[in-house]
C-alpha cells in the first residue's frame, strides 16, 4: 500500500444575524454551544499545533457577525471573541480556505456576481483571519460547476474542493482512483486543481466516529492505491451534538481529533495528517478530469440537481428575481460609469448603487433557499431594497434609462411547503 495522507476540514457558518437572533429567542443555550465550538478550535491547536493539521472555512456571513462589536459585547460572558480571533490568526497547523461573502450556491446565482462574492470575502478574510493568501476555495454547500474555474484562477486560488461523486474521468478509472487524489480540471483554457472530498467518511466525521473504525475504513478504501493517497474529509464544525457537546472530551475533539494526533505522536497512526497545500507541494496532480455540476449531499437530497435550494415554486421564483435584479444592477452601474461626468452628485449615486449591490449579494445567501419555501421571503425583502436603492440612484443620473419595471413579488404565494 502506498503512503496515505489525511486532510481534515470543517466549515463554520451561520446565516446572517443568526447568533444574535438565537440569543434573543428561546434557543439561548444553542448559541452558547455554537460559540464554545468556535473557541475549541484554537484551544485544540494550542495543545497539538506541532503535529495537528486542520482546514477551516469561515463563511463571510459568520465573519461579519464575529467582527461586529455588538456580538462581542453580547457574548462576552461566554467567549472573548476578539481574543479568540487573535488565537485563530496565530494558530499553527491551520489552513484557511476562501469562500463567498454571503455563502451563495455559486452555480445558482448570476456569474456576473461571482467576483464580488469571492473578492469581498477575501478582503474580509485577510482582515479577520490574518492571511495574505488563501490557497484553496471551499464552495458554499460544495456547489461547483466547471464554469467557475477561470473565475477561481483569476482570484488566485490553487485548488477547489469538489464532491468525489461528481468526478468525471476521461479514462476508465477504478473507484479509489477517483476519490483519493487531486486532479487538474479546465474550462476555457484555464485550469485549477480539484480536490475530491470523500463523502461517506465525511458523513462519519460529522455524525461521530471512533478513530479505530476510521483507521480501518481508510486502510480498506486506499489499499489498492498505487499513488500517494489523499483522503479529504469535510463537515460542519459547529452543527450536531458531536461538535456542540460542552464536555468536549466526549465529542469530535476528544474522541477523534485528540486521539488521532496522540497516535501520530506515538508513531502508531496508519496515515499522515497533512494540509492540502503541503500535499500539493509534494505531489502534483497526474491527470485531468471533468467535474459534474452539483452540490453537497444535504441528507435530504443528493445534491446533483440542487433540489434542496430549487425544489419549490417559491424557491425557483426567488432565483428568477435574483437574476432580474442582478441584470438591473449591472445595467445601472454601467450607465453610471458612462454618465458620471455629467452628473451633479455622482458620488451620491455611486454610494446608492454600492448599497444596492450589498443587498443583492445578501439576497443570494444560500440559507434563504435551504429551508424549502420558509425563508425565501428574506431574499425577496433584500431584492426589494436593492431595487429601491437603484431607483433612487437613477433619479440622480440624467442619462439613465427608465426606472426598474414593476416587480410583482406575489405576497399571496404561501410561505409553507418545501422542496
Amino acid at each position: 500500500m502506498s503512503d496515505v495522507h489525511h486532510a481534515i476540514g470543517l466549515t463554520m457558518h451561520q446565516p446572517p444575524g443568526n447568533l444574535l437572533r438565537l440569543h434573543n429567542s428561546s434557543e439561548r443555550w444553542e448559541v452558547r454551544q455554537i460559540l464554545w465550538a468556535y473557541a475549541r478550535v484554537p484551544e485544540m491547536l494550542r495543545r497539538h499545533g506541532d503535529l495537528a493539521r486542520l482546514h477551516l472555512m469561515f463563511s463571510g456571513t459568520l465573519l461579519k457577525q464575529l467582527e461586529d462589536p455588538a456580538t462581542s459585547d453580547t457574548f462576552g460572558d461566554i467567549v472573548d471573541i476578539p481574543s479568540m480571533l487573535h488565537e485563530y490568526r496565530a494558530a499553527a497547523g491551520l489552513e484557511f480556505l476562501g469562500s463567498g461573502l454571503f455563502h451563495p450556491v455559486y452555480p445558482l446565482i448570476p456569474a456576473a456576481d461571482w467576483s464580488a462574492q469571492t473578492e469581498w470575502w477575501q478582503g474580509l478574510g485577510r482582515k479577520i483571519l490574518g492571511r495574505d493568501w488563501f490557497p484553496g476555495f471551499c464552495p458554499p454547500e460544495i456547489g461547483f460547476c466547471q464554469e467557475m474555474i477561470p473565475h477561481l484562477v483569476a482570484a488566485g486560488y490553487r485548488y477547489v474542493l469538489v464532491d468525489c461523486l461528481y468526478i468525471k474521468p476521461r479514462r476508465d478509472m477504478r473507484w479509489h482512483e477517483m476519490r483519493f487524489q487531486p486532479f487538474w480540471s479546465s474550462y476555457e483554457g484555464k485550469r485549477i486543481i480539484v480536490v475530491p472530498v470523500e463523502r461517506e467518511l465525511s458523513n462519519a466525521q460529522h455524525s461521530g466516529t471512533e478513530l479505530s473504525w476510521f483507521e480501518r475504513e481508510v486502510a480498506a478504501r486506499t489499499q489498492h492505491c498505487d499513488f500517494p493517497a489523499l483522503v479529504t474529509t469535510w463537515s460542519d464544525g459547529e452543527n450536531g451534538g458531536w461538535f456542540r457537546m460542552p464536555e468536549w472530551e466526549h465529542g469530535f475533539w476528544g474522541v477523534f481529533f485528540e486521539q488521532l494526533v496522540e497516535k501520530r505522536r506515538a508513531g502508531d497512526l496508519a496515515f499522515a495528517p497533512t494540509s492540502i497545500n503541503e500535499y500539493l507541494d509534494r505531489y502534483e496532480p497526474r491527470e485531468e478530469v471533468d467535474v459534474h455540476r452539483g452540490a453537497w449531499n444535504t441528507g435530504h437530497h443528493w445534491g446533483g440537481d440542487f433540489t434542496q435550494w430549487t425544489g419549490s415554486l417559491l424557491q425557483k421564483r426567488g432565483f428568477d428575481e435574483i437574476r432580474s435584479a442582478s441584470a438591473f444592477y449591472h445595467r445601472t452601474k454601467r450607465e453610471w460609469e458612462l454618465g458620471r461626468d455629467g452628473m451633479r452628485e455622482p458620488e451620491a449615486a455611486r454610494e446608492l448603487i454600492h448599497q444596492a449591490y450589498d443587498r443583492l449579494l445578501h439576497a443570494e445567501t444560500s440559507c434563504h433557499f435551504y429551508w424549502g419555501s420558509t425563508w425565501v421571503h428574506r431574499a425577496f425583502d433584500e431584492i426589494e431594497q436593492c431595487y429601491f436603492l437603484l431607483d433612487q440612484a437613477r433619479k440622480l443620473m440624467p442619462l439613465a434609462g427608465p426606472e426598474a419595471p414593476p416587480r410583482p413579488l406575489e405576497k399571496e404565494v404561501p410561505d409553507g411547503g418545501g422542496s
